[in-house]
């Protein structure tokens, strides 16, 4: 009774979603490809909402001709509030969005929470607004993604076409959060998805649309800069972009290292403390801000200024040096907020700067300072975020110039190639890293076949814990078949000790010491169940183990099961011979 009661009051919105899965469960595609039109509605709406109540407030919190203290005690008071309810309620809506985007479709079969999304979309709001320095983009990617992730499990999709819907919302919230259409299909197939053929192209085009149509009829027709057209001045100009794109990406590796580092030393304090953490980025932006205010906030009304060249050289070189401290320092305490508009941010500044020196001696050989700060743009996405398609895609759509294509192009691949030397691992799989999740890479994602981890996986019932002695590990494991065996703690798996370790610390005295002493604290052999079957075989031999654990890629201490040698042979069509000298 209690049920049929509460039905008209929570069922009213449930009921067509249901018939709508009843009805089409045969014909998924098409209903992905109209979900697509919904998604990019939603998300767009939701995008031009963030940024009216974003704005809205920030001008509430900072009214003009405000006093000078209130940009040091705002920022603190806003991290600090959000900081808690982002340890309290909402811990998934921390940083930037795009890692967690990217654990949802890889690691978490597509599932992102609508409390998760709520969190993100409204502590993100009154993060920004109260003046810390990070971006909307990001945040907006795992708000997109949140969407088509509800939607579609709302509607009873299969968990595959759960997952396909992923990228449709990134798509759909970096078309409004951008205004380029364009640049966020390529976003979404080469960031997220990590293939620019992905069969899901038609389906993240269709969102971007109509995203995008969205935004244009909310806010109108307005781009997210105004921006004079510039010409080509002197060939000599070329190896000045080159130069630009060579620091650039030092300055794309200070970046990211900055961050990691930082985020490091933040995640080795009590988790207690997470809740005030991100106090300490409001504290380092609000005194920064003390004396340069323009480090607030997402700051794109000062990168307009650069590209309209209406800023000194000295400030532009301040902010450079003040926005990177003070991003990777509200980042790494754990705000929310993203890092796409900072890095827009730095390269604007960063190549001002460049372009007011160069323009100053040589004013007959350049272009105007603006022309740099565009370039500067774009050179410090690629550098940071490793997308240079989508970089070059997004300075088209703003200027709608073709003269500034060839010195972008120069100087992004520049930038693109020395951040990949000096930092192999890109930013958004390094804080998943830092995460525990364990994201797959762009070329194992391109080499997994059908023959995968899961195929052959066991459960693992034979297992050690980490404070069992050697001697009892040495007695109780001496009839076993197997030649290793995972050892586990209270927080899940963490590591494989083999018959033979066992065996020499029983010869040199060790035996009364715990397990755990034998184990590598940083990293410990494994894969994961989508892993290819030959990567099994590669780390197997790296490790000289016959046995290793399967483990999730959203927690690496999560054991799924295990993996033998035998089995992986076997399913290669290769049967290994039984002997007593080699037994699994």
């Amino acid at each position: 009774m209690s049920d049929a009661g509460n039905l008209p009051a929570v069922s009213w919105w449930k009921t067509p979603l249901r018939w709508w899965a009843l009805h089409f469960a045969q014909r998924q595609e098409r209903v992905l490809l109209v979900l697509s039109i919904l998604i990019g509605a939603l998300t767009g709406l939701s995008v031009v909402a963030f940024i009216l109540l974003t704005e809205r407030l920030g001008m509430r919190l900072y009214p003009v001709g405000s006093a000078a203290w209130r940009r040091v005690l705002i920022p603190v008071a806003g991290s600090l509030g959000m900081g808690y309810l982002l340890f309290r309620y909402f811990p998934d809506a921390r940083g930037s969005g795009v890692p967690q985007t990217k654990a949802a479709l890889y690691a978490r079969d597509g599932v992102i929470t609508f409390k998760t999304i709520v969190g993100k979309f409204f502590c993100t709001a009154a993060t920004l607004a109260s003046g810390i320095p990070l971006g909307r983009e990001g945040p907006s990617v795992q708000v997109g993604a949140g969407i088509a992730s509800v939607l579609g499990r709302r509607l009873g999709l299969r968990p595959e076409n759960v997952k396909a819907l992923i990228p449709v919302g990134a798509a759909a919230a970096i078309a409004a959060a951008f205004n380029t259409p364009l640049a966020a299909v390529v976003f979404a197939l080469e960031e997220i998805v990590g293939d620019l053929n992905a069969p899901v192209l038609g389906s993240v085009v269709l969102a971007s649309a109509t995203s995008w149509l969205v935004l244009k009829l909310c806010l109108g027709n307005n781009p997210l800069f105004e921006v004079p057209q510039y010409q080509l001045v002197h060939p000599v100009e070329f190896l000045i972009y080159a130069v630009l794109g060579v620091v650039g990406g030092f300055v794309s590796v200070v970046f990211t290292r900055m961050l990691l580092v930082m985020r490091e030393r933040f995640r080795l304090f009590p988790p207690w403390t997470r809740w005030f953490q991100p106090a300490a980025g409001g504290l380092v932006a609000g005194l920064i801000a003390w004396r340069v205010p323009q480090v607030l906030g997402v700051g794109y009304g000062y990168v307009g200024d650069v590209l309209n060249n209406k800023m000194a050289l000295e400030l532009m070189a301040m902010l450079v040096v003040f926005k990177l401290v003070a991003v990777t320092t509200s980042y790494a305490s754990g705000n929310a907020g993203g890092i796409f508009g900072p890095s827009l941010f730095i390269g604007a500044m960063l190549g001002g700067t460049l372009g007011s020196a160069a323009h100053h001696l040589w004013p007959a050989y350049t272009a105007a300072p603006g022309a740099y700060a565009l370039v500067g743009m774009g050179t410090l996405f690629a550098g940071i975020l490793r997308a240079p398609m989508t970089s070059v895609l997004m300075i088209f759509e703003t200027t709608h110039d073709y003269a500034v294509i060839v010195p972008l192009m120069i100087s992004n691949m520049v930038s693109f190639f020395i951040s990949s030397k000096l930092q192999p691992e890109p930013i958004y799989e390094a804080l998943a890293i830092q995460d525990g999740i364990h994201l797959p890479s762009e070329g194992a994602r391109r080499r997994y076949g059908r023959r995968q981890v899961a195929l052959v996986m066991r459960a693992a019932n034979d297992l050690l814990a980490a404070q069992t002695t050697v001697q009892e590990a040495f007695e109780t494991k001496k009839g076993s078949q197997w030649h290793a065996w995972p050892v586990t703690d209270e927080t899940g798996i963490v590591g494989v000790v083999s018959r033979a370790q066992i065996e020499q610390a029983v010869a040199k005295g060790e035996a009364k010491k715990p397990l755990r002493n034998f184990l590598d604290k940083r990293e410990f052999p494994h894969v994961h169940a989508d892993h290819p079957l030959h990567v099994a075989l590669e780390r197997m031999g790296a490790a000289k183990l016959d046995l290793l654990p399967v483990v999730s890629r959203a927690n690496i201490h999560y054991l799924l099961g295990i993996v033998v040698l035998p089995d992986v042979l076997h399913a290669f069509g290769v049967e290994q011979r039984d002997s007593p000298e080699h037994k699994v």
